[in-house]
């Protein structure tokens, strides 16, 4: 498993912190920018670079994307076929492991401006270990999702 980050200015700091934290696991990582905090940068620029490799390899590979709030990042990751991204800004980490068992979510896009790094390690660690169980009804829900995104880039 490849795991491809990505952030913004307001997700760069702790993009940063979890790509030397991720190594240090000996995750494989790459880094699709930004590479320096720039406060002008606009995160689809970078957001889509990390979307396409995973969309390449989507039942394999994985991202981490960041921004202020996470939303609009996932917006611009869910563009791409093949592609799940989940938002976590806080809250009940529940919600990272249902997003795992019943989306097979490959992306997590996490609002910096909301989660500590120490929150941060721990959604990414149980996001990483949550297995996606490959349940008839969860397997037809994501194949509807992609054939939505065939659908409409039809037109």
């Amino acid at each position: 498993m490849r795991i491809y980050l990505a952030a913004d200015h307001a997700g760069f700091e702790l993009k940063e912190k979890v790509r030397h934290w991720l190594k240090g696991l000996g995750y494989e990582i790459h880094d699709e920018g930004a590479f320096e905090l720039e406060a002008n940068d606009d995160y689809p620029d970078f957001i889509r670079m990390a979307a396409k490799q995973v969309a390449s390899n989507p039942d394999e590979d994985k991202a981490i994307i960041f921004g202020g709030s996470g939303q609009g990042e996932a917006m611009v990751a869910n563009r791409h076929k093949g592609v799940r991204a989940a938002v976590y800004y806080g809250g009940n980490p529940e919600i990272i492991v249902l997003s795992r068992q019943h989306n097979n979510a490959n992306v997590l896009s996490i609002g910096a401006r909301f989660v500590s790094e120490t929150e941060a390690y721990d959604v990414i660690k149980q996001w990483l270990q949550t297995e996606f169980p490959p349940e008839p009804r969860h397997i037809r829900r994501i194949a509807k999702i992609d054939n939505l995104i065939k659908e409409e880039n039809e037109f």
